[in-house]
């Protein structure tokens, strides 16, 4: 069927996903949960850690936590078990600050053993979150402590911490190393947890999507190259369709944006039905994963107006994408759906079979109205799924044509849906995305930088233009500046990818600017690493 290992435009076979990071994006959407002693700061400085002595959630209920979860539309929870503060929101061994000193069922409360029975008793699955961070034993981001001894004495704590959650509490979706972490747990992960999504850090399976927004940039690719992905906190920006390792993206969002955790002033801060919407069609119409955080209050109970938002938000979800009109799965360069009458269309849903990988690289929709086909839209990447608004027609058939692909196409599914409304304004705007290596944007198909900071020991750096929306095509009257002269010769095109160069830095410190015309995309974002 012509199935087997296409080959990308390196010329590297395409990337593929495993069992588990199929299984899992099959999810699309969770529900985060942040509770812990900062939901009861009650005003005081960010900075104060809390006794366990105040924390009492003396109406907690994970069962309400569960039916809020599934209300929204959320297959699995993911908790905070442990915040950056070091309270631990479980029975641990390794430290009396936590829930052991919490007047709440009299030390003897563990809110993991309870969110455990109550995602098995409504059918969701469970993930965990345990900060590398720990203010309370003195690590900094990262799980790093200031010398060799208080590093091995903190490993071997969080290596305690986390094989009391991964071996205690039955067979866990996801597990978040916030910052990635410098203890080694790639032993206690394939021992306990073996196919659990991994967020972050050097055994990371899925990535961070590069904001807090809610939003993933389009196209985002699931692949990446496997140097970035080793690093463990790569983010959208550095996915492309050429990379050799598959690691795909997670959006997290609070509904209480920016705040993750409950306060009594920030009720003011829930997000509406509409936004959700929006964040829904920014990032699972997107393809990347959603992950909704709601914060109990002090009680333990989410406020009222935050569940019914969550509700609401996955009602409309089910009542636009429930059920289809007509759907359809095929292979190759074109994929027709027939629809037994003409109907009125409003929508249309493309997902990849990406067990195969992610190969289509361009499309287009066209509709079917009184025997001629007419455009309906275009695009690039498809992957675990598009969500694509189109202007309302009646149509009777509807068809995707790949334009570009790598190896012969596979979607599972081409579906069409009658919504009956318009779609979020901004379904189709651009996202603002971090990176560690960002340094830089450019707009009006230009971009110049300056390499201070940026170039601090001679070697070679990659220089990598990411569009905001479309592809670069190519880069060029690129002039690098070093030293205050022209400097053509430090300059190297990176082959098949026409928006990457690599820059030569022969002398320490050495500084200039490199600037060129960028072709196929007007805006975009620059990351800079050293190779």
């Amino acid at each position: 069927m012509g199935f087997a290992a296409p080959v990308a435009d390196n010329g590297r076979a395409v990337a593929l996903p495993t069992a588990d990071q199929v299984r899992w994006q099959n999810l699309e959407v969770g529900m985060f949960v942040h509770f812990s002693n900062e939901t009861y700061l009650n005003g005081r400085p960010s900075s104060f850690s809390v006794p366990p002595s105040e924390v009492n959630p003396v109406n907690l209920d994970t069962d309400a936590w569960a039916k809020t979860a599934v209300a929204a539309g959320a297959r699995y929870i993911v908790f905070v078990a442990k915040h950056q503060y070091g309270f631990c929101c479980w029975q641990t061994k390794t430290t009396d600050f936590g829930l052991s000193g919490s007047p709440w069922k009299g030390g003897k409360g563990d809110i993991m053993r309870e969110l455990e029975s109550s995602c098995k008793k409504f059918g969701l699955g469970l993930g965990v979150y345990l900060s590398p961070r720990d203010d309370h034993f003195g690590a900094a981001t990262g799980g790093i402590c200031k010398t060799p001894e208080e590093q091995a004495k903190y490993d071997a704590i969080y290596r305690e911490q986390l094989t009391e959650l991964l071996s205690g509490y039955g067979e866990l979706v996801e597990v978040w190393f916030d910052g990635a972490t410098a203890t080694p747990v790639g032993d206690l992960l394939k021992t306990y947890q073996p196919h659990v999504a991994v967020f972050q850090g050097p055994n990371a399976t899925i990535r961070w999507v590069g904001n807090e927004d809610g939003f993933a940039p389009y196209p985002c690719w699931n692949g990446i190259e496997r140097s970035y992905a080793e690093h463990g906190t790569g983010t959208a920006l550095d996915g492309t369709p050429d990379g050799d390792a598959w690691l795909p993206n997670e959006v997290d969002v609070s509904i209480r944006r920016p705040d993750w955790f409950w306060t009594a002033t920030n009720a003011k801060k829930v997000l509406t039905e509409d936004q959700l919407l929006s964040i829904y069609y920014r990032s699972v119409g997107r393809g990347a994963q959603l992950l909704l955080n709601l914060p109990p209050n002090t009680t333990g109970l989410f406020d009222e107006k935050d569940a019914e938002a969550a509700a609401r938000f996955g009602a409309e979800v089910k009542r636009r994408f429930g059920k289809s009109l007509a759907e359809t799965s095929g292979h190759g360069s074109v994929v027709t759906l027939k629809l037994k009458s003409p109907a009125r269309i409003d929508t249309v849903v493309l997902q990849e079979d990406t067990t195969l990988g992610e190969r289509v690289r361009a499309y287009r929709l066209e509709g079917r109205a009184n025997s001629a086909w007419k455009p309906l839209g275009e695009g690039t990447a498809i992957g675990q799924k598009r969500i694509q608004p189109v202007t309302p027609v009646t149509v009777d058939a509807v068809r995707v044509v790949v334009t570009r692909s790598a190896g012969l196409a596979a979607l599972r599914r081409l579906a069409v849906f009658d919504t009956g409304v318009a779609p979020p304004a901004d379904w189709n705007a651009p996202s603002s995305i971090w990176a560690p290596d960002l340094v830089g944007s450019w707009k009006n198909g230009h971009f110049e930088l300056d390499l201070r900071g940026h170039t601090k020991e001679a070697a070679q750096y990659r220089l990598r233009l990411m569009p905001s929306e479309g592809a670069v095509t190519a880069i060029k009257d690129v002039v690098l500046m070093l030293g205050g002269a022209s400097q053509p010769k430090m300059l190297k095109r990176v082959p098949g990818k026409p928006n990457e160069l690599i820059v030569d830095v022969t002398g320490m410190g050495d500084s200039g600017t490199i600037s060129g015309t960028v072709e196929g995309a007007a805006t975009g974002q620059i990351l800079m690493g050293k190779l």
